[in-house]
């Protein structure tokens, strides 16, 4: 867990209070595993070892602590001046999402202590909507004048840099106007006196700060790119987005989707700090409704009771459509969802969709349909027209639900709800109903009921 360094080691120093081989130990380790350690210790060791750390290395452990629990216990037990520290350490993007996990009164005495400057810019921060670009963007870049020379640039770069989330990205700007940008790769490979204007590129992959967070994910996913300009409506670079950012927005929107795919009321709160009464609150919403919407299956069943009075042999099929149909549309629609995520897909390409799924659809039902009917004639011993029945109903079955599967969420999409809404969960109970009406009908067909 530790690389090199054994669990069992550390927590047998901290027991014994052997604090300065503890702290020489702790310096040579990643500043991850230095967090994931403190989070196993009891809260009164882990101001001890906190306290232990050089406060360079002190601000990355406590940015990468996972439990909000942990980080607030660290700040309740450090003093101002420590506290103070720790902040003036701290990227300000990463001051900003602690902020945003801790209580009012916490919250009041961090702001207490940073400078008014800094303070400044988090309360900034903090203003923009909780899932647009701007509140995940750090203010800390580099930027260059266009006028200026290569070696001005490198001199810049060690003045301020040391205090920049990212280096190696530069963004070049004229009165905060973003005019460029500008690597260090590209300032390593130039001459000392070459303008800045004569190697930046000129068209810069930018976003507004409204922007939706998940938008600005993908643009950066899509272009490959190590950070991404922000800026307002006038076109002033404001902050800029990193990759680490981005990296926990695309974890927070798959477990947001597959939370909301489970038929679950998302949760912001990692699994063992949610309550019980959270996680009942969370899921009875979903339950309660899809088990109403199930009630018209049983209506369905019930307004068919003499069918299946006459042909009691068609009950027996019941459970294997419903599972089936229910199955096939859950494929289709976390396949469209997907697709919809990453932004592959959109609204107007739904009789693209269409097509594709409704081939695909009667390429599945036409193998359902020969693997239900030997196994309807063949280990049930069923009739011709019993058999004929339930392995047509599959074949409608498979159809429908892989169409209803994928228009859904589309149209959740368009619509403005989120598609992972209609998963599994919504569209087995939709899918189950209409399975049901397609095997009735068949069999009135069928067997004259």
């Amino acid at each position: 867990m530790y690389e090199n360094f054994s669990p069992q080691r550390l927590t047998e120093l901290v027991e014994h209070k052997q604090f300065r081989p503890l702290r020489e130990l702790l310096t040579e380790m990643n500043e991850v595993d230095i967090a994931a350690f403190l989070g196993e210790l009891e809260p009164d060791q882990q101001a001890i070892v906190f306290r232990l750390l050089p406060k360079e290395l002190a601000a990355e452990v406590f940015a990468y602590l996972d439990d909000s629990e942990d980080q607030e216990r660290l700040i309740g037990a450090l003093s101002d001046r420590e506290l103070r520290e720790v902040l003036d350490e701290l990227y300000l993007d990463d001051a900003v999402d602690i902020i945003e996990e801790m209580p009012a009164s916490v919250v009041s005495r961090i702001l207490r202590n940073t400078g008014a400057e800094t303070r400044q810019q988090i309360n900034e921060l903090l203003n923009y909507p909780k899932d647009s670009a701007g509140s995940i963007m750090t203010t800390e870049f580099v930027s260059l004048r266009p006028d200026a020379t290569v070696s001005d640039c490198f001199q810049r770069i060690r003045r301020e840099g040391v205090d920049k989330e990212t280096i190696y990205t530069c963004y070049v700007t004229h009165n905060r106007v973003l005019m460029g940008v500008v690597t260090v790769r590209q300032l390593l490979l130039a001459d000392a006196g070459t303008r800045v204007r004569d190697i930046m590129e000129d068209h810069v992959i930018s976003v507004e700060t409204a922007m939706d967070r998940e938008e600005a994910a993908q643009l950066m996913s899509r272009y490959d790119l190590s950070a991404l300009p922000v800026v307002d409506a006038e076109d002033r670079v404001v902050g800029i987005i990193t990759f680490d950012d981005v990296l926990d927005v695309f974890q927070e929107e798959a477990t947001e989707d597959i939370e909301k795919m489970a038929a679950i009321i998302p949760s912001e709160k990692p699994y063992m700090q949610t309550s019980v009464f959270r996680l009942w609150r969370n899921r009875i919403p979903w339950l309660l409704l899809l088990m109403v919407s199930a009630t018209f299956t049983g209506r369905i069943i019930a307004g068919f009771e003499s069918a299946l009075a006459s042909y009691a042999a068609l009950t027996i099929f019941i459970p294997m459509l419903m599972d089936t149909g229910g199955n096939c549309g859950g494929q289709a629609s976390v396949t469209v969802i997907r697709a919809l995520s990453l932004g592959e897909i959109e609204f107007r390409d739904l009789p693209r969709v269409l097509w594709k799924e409704l081939r695909t659809a009667v390429l599945c039902a036409l193998t359902l349909f020969l693997a239900v009917l030997a196994k309807a004639l063949l280990l049930d011993g069923q009739g011709i027209r019993v058999a004929l029945v339930v392995s047509l109903t599959v074949f409608f079955t498979v159809c429908i639900a892989k169409l209803v599967g994928c228009t859904l969420p589309m149209l959740a999409k368009r619509l403005g709800f989120d598609p992972a809404v209609m998963a599994s969960p919504f569209i087995t109970t939709v899918v189950d109903a209409l399975s049901l009406l397609v095997y009735f009908a068949v069999a009135a067909r069928v067997l004259g009921l």
